[in-house]
């Protein structure tokens, strides 16, 4: 997850404000190779949720984390608007792989063990790897490098990465024992329909700050070690969030546990462009950070609760919307900020669409 998600999807944020200074990229070329990776991670996500790859998922996940580093040098490569496009929409898709089969290997094996509470470590390696491309763009910083070394240094962590898993994952999942069966289409169930609503939101809504956070510190002068600190802040509240959340969730439920995380971090979006000085940016990748990892993984959980039969067919269609919302994201975001002159509007616009998602996430009435 470090490597997969950690670098090889989100390192482009800490490297976007370097490769648009070296390049002379604008924050359209900015969010068109972002919106590219994550239509790769749809694509990738709605693939992986088919059966074709039962009994390979070891095989299928090791090849996608080593394609993830190989993608990583070749953005080093090429300096083509083009090629970005190219090797990020391969990324994206390489990411989704390890996602969905890492984390069906994974979870199989904690559930065997009685040890579902481990879920919220996994995905604690986001964080983990955006915390890891921090210090590397920190380091980048202070030697004055250029935007493809930083690309090959992520080539290089992800490598060892890699050897790490290889030899820690050395099975695939428990297999079930019992018959697969066709799931039923889902239900005509309007809670199901506002929780597809709200991720898809929440999906455009989060990846505004995603993708351009970094960006936003190198537009408000403040300081190219500032901008190493506020990636590394974000890490380090990803990193324990879903643990900390799964607090809320015992006592809330998921669905008021996602809306209440979306407000948080609607909060954090505004501030990070509405306050002045270092304190918006710093309280902006705090707050993104510690809870986009959590929502994002108890938004899934809620639908698979609300289509108990059908959790393929949920999980695929959550995915699909939420696909969506990051692909507009990064596009609208960088069209508001060449019009606007900077990424206020863009964030702003962000904002609204995380407290529109949240009203979904209230407006819930099954008890999950």
């Amino acid at each position: 997850m470090a490597v997969a998600m950690g670098i090889g999807r989100f390192v482009y944020t800490p490297l976007l404000p370097v490769m648009m200074d070296g390049l002379g990229l604008s924050a359209g070329d900015a969010g068109l190779i972002a919106s590219a990776n994550y239509l790769g991670y749809l694509a990738g996500a709605i693939l992986a949720s088919g059966g074709w790859a039962s009994g390979r998922e070891r095989a299928i996940m090791l090849a996608s984390l080593g394609a993830s580093a190989l993608l990583c040098a070749a953005m080093a490569l090429n300096d083509s608007v083009p090629a970005f496009l190219l090797i990020r929409f391969l990324g994206g898709l390489a990411s989704a792989f390890v996602m969905v089969f890492l984390s069906t290997i994974v979870f199989s094996h904690l559930a065997e063990q009685g040890r579902n509470n481990l879920q919220a470590l996994h995905f604690g390696g986001v964080g983990l790897g955006i915390m890891a491309s921090s210090l590397m763009s920190a380091g980048l910083l202070i030697t004055y490098s250029a935007w493809p070394v930083g690309w090959m240094w992520s080539a290089i962590m992800s490598v060892a990465g890699f050897l790490c898993v290889a030899a820690a994952i050395d099975r695939g999942p428990v297999e079930s024992g019992g018959p697969s069966k066709r799931e039923p289409p889902l239900p005509a169930n309007k809670d199901l329909r506002r929780i597809i609503l709200a991720y898809g939101l929440f999906g455009f809504g989060y990846i505004v700050t995603a993708t351009f956070l970094v960006a936003i510190v190198r537009q408000g002068d403040g300081g190219r070690v500032f901008e190493a600190i506020v990636w590394l802040a974000t890490g380090v509240a990803g990193f324990p969030s879903v643990y900390l959340w799964g607090i809320s969730v015992k006592h809330l439920g998921l669905a008021k546990t996602f809306a209440i995380a979306s407000i948080v971090e609607a909060v954090g979006v505004a501030a990070s462009v509405s306050l002045g000085g270092y304190t918006g940016p710093l309280i902006g990748a705090i707050l993104f950070g510690g809870t986009f990892i959590a929502a994002t993984a108890y938004g899934l959980q809620a639908a698979r609760l609300l289509a108990p039969d059908a959790p393929r067919r949920a999980l695929a269609l959550m995915t699909a919307s939420f696909g969506l919302g990051q692909i507009l994201g990064p596009l609208v975001a960088g069209y508001l900020a060449d019009w606007t002159g900077d990424f206020t509007l863009a964030s702003l616009a962000a904002s609204c669409a995380l407290f529109i998602a949240a009203a979904f996430g209230f407006s819930i009435r099954t008890r999950l």
